[in-house]
């Protein structure tokens, strides 16, 4: 048996609608403004490549959990989003809910120095996925809403990306071999906006399902 020289840490888990086989998490992979009226939001109106950013797996906050409120900032920002779970060959295996949680204060700082985003974007738990719903053949395109403590926020349709689905994970292709236990998030529409603690955040993507949990 091969000995390590630190305890190997256990591997990142989402669990599976209708199954007791968890998604291992390899790795997450982010779209960053592929709304229209998100991109105008953050300063921008054009229909350039997406672009993309990461998180490490182990961002990971599964379904239930409390999320805590990270330490560097005091503009905690939720970002509701479709997530895409990528199985054997690089296919879609499954649609989860999830929140790109983002330090607004730290990333804005970054690209007015055009610095990278990691601090901003991949901290630990800043990463709330819902339940894997095993795909279909059918990709959502339905309402896409987040809440905080009951009132409304953000509410689109998951038509309105910019870039597909399908137009994603084959830009992607051309950057990473996407394989099994990858997750892509796929961008969020506008309304977003700052975290307390004590705050109860719910999402939702027709016809995938829904997330919900606390900032303590």
């Amino acid at each position: 048996m091969t000995q390590y020289a630190v305890p190997i840490r256990p591997q990142p888990t989402v669990p599976v609608q209708g199954s007791d086989r968890p998604f291992p998490v390899r790795r997450i992979l982010c779209v960053g403004r592929n709304y229209a009226a998100h991109r105008r939001e953050m300063g921008g109106d054009d229909r350039d490549p997406p672009f993309f950013f990461s998180k490490p797996a182990d961002a990971v906050v599964p379904p239930g959990a409390d999320v805590p409120y990270p330490s560097a900032t005091s503009d905690l920002h939720h970002e509701i989003e479709l997530v895409v779970a990528i199985g054997e060959g690089g296919s879609i295996f499954g649609f989860a809910v999830g929140v790109d949680l983002t330090r607004r204060d730290l990333q804005n700082g970054f690209k007015a120095k055009g610095q990278p985003w990691d601090a901003a974007k991949g901290f630990d738990a800043s990463a709330p996925v819902s339940a894997i719903v095993p795909a279909i053949g059918i990709v959502p395109r339905g309402r896409i809403t987040l809440g905080v403590n009951g009132e409304t926020r953000q509410d689109g349709q998951v038509a309105d990306m910019i870039w597909s689905v399908e137009e994603i994970l084959v830009e992607a292709g051309k950057l990473w071999k996407l394989e099994a236990g990858d997750l892509v998030f796929t961008g969020t529409p506008e309304g977003v906006g700052p975290l307390a603690r004590g705050d109860r955040v719910e999402g939702s993507v027709e016809g995938v399902g829904s997330l919900s949990f606390r900032i303590v």
